[in-house]
C-alpha cells in the first residue's frame, strides 16, 4: 500500500508541473501578443501625430485640393478612434488612412512648389519611414498570435487554455491592395 500511495503522489506531482508549465507558456505567449500589439500602437500613433503637420504644411499650396485633405484629416480620425475596437476594426481604419494619405502624395506631385518644400520633404520622409516600421511591427504581432493561436489550440494546452480563459487573438491585416500581384508590361 505504500508503493501505491507513492506512485499516486508522483502522478499527482508531475500532472501540477505539467499544468503549471503549460500555463506559464501560455501567460508568455498572450504578454507577448500585447507587447507586439503595443509596438503597432506606439507606430500608429506617431503617423496620427505626423498627418496634421503634414496637412498643415500642404494646406496653403493646395487651395483647390480641399477634398483631399478632409479625407485625410477625416481618415485620421476614425483611425484614431478605432483603437479601442481591436485589431480587425483598427487594421479597417488604417488601411482607410493609407488610402488617403496616397492619393494626398499623388496630389503633391502636381504642384512643384510643394515637391521642392524641404518640411513637406521631411513630412513624407519620415511618414515613409514609419510605415516601413508598422509593416515590421505588425508581422512581428501576426507571427506573435500565430503562435499564440496555435498554442491554445494544441493538446494539452487546449484543456488549460480552456479552463483560464485564454481566447484567440486577431490578426492585423494588410489593406487588400497589398495582396495583389502588380502587373508587369515590359512592351
Amino acid at each position: 500500500m505504500g508503493i501505491a500511495l507513492i506512485v499516486i503522489i508522483v502522478v499527482v506531482i508531475v500532472a501540477v508541473v505539467a499544468v503549471v508549465a503549460i500555463y506559464n507558456g501560455l501567460v508568455r505567449r498572450r504578454n507577448q501578443v500585447d507587447n507586439a500589439w503595443s509596438q503597432i500602437d506606439v507606430q500608429l500613433k506617431r503617423r496620427h501625430d505626423l498627418i496634421p503637420n503634414l496637412v498643415e504644411a500642404v494646406k496653403g499650396y493646395m487651395e483647390f485640393e480641399k477634398e483631399t485633405l478632409t479625407q485625410v484629416v477625416n481618415a485620421r480620425a476614425a483611425a484614431v478612434s478605432a483603437a479601442p475596437q481591436g485589431p480587425e476594426a483598427q487594421a479597417q481604419a488604417e488601411n482607410l488612412l493609407t488610402g488617403a494619405l496616397r492619393q494626398l502624395f499623388a496630389v503633391v506631385e502636381n504642384y512643384p512648389d510643394l515637391k521642392a518644400n524641404q518640411n513637406v520633404m521631411a513630412l513624407q520622409e519620415e511618414l515613409t519611414s514609419t510605415e516601413n516600421k508598422i509593416s515590421f511591427a505588425r508581422q512581428f504581432y501576426n507571427d506573435s498570435v500565430m503562435t499564440y493561436n496555435v498554442t491554445i489550440q494544441q493538446f494539452p494546452s487546449t484543456i488549460i487554455a480552456g479552463m483560464f480563459n485564454f481566447r484567440e487573438r486577431q490578426f492585423f491585416r494588410g489593406e487588400e491592395a497589398d495582396r495583389e500581384v502588380p502587373k508587369v508590361d515590359l512592351t
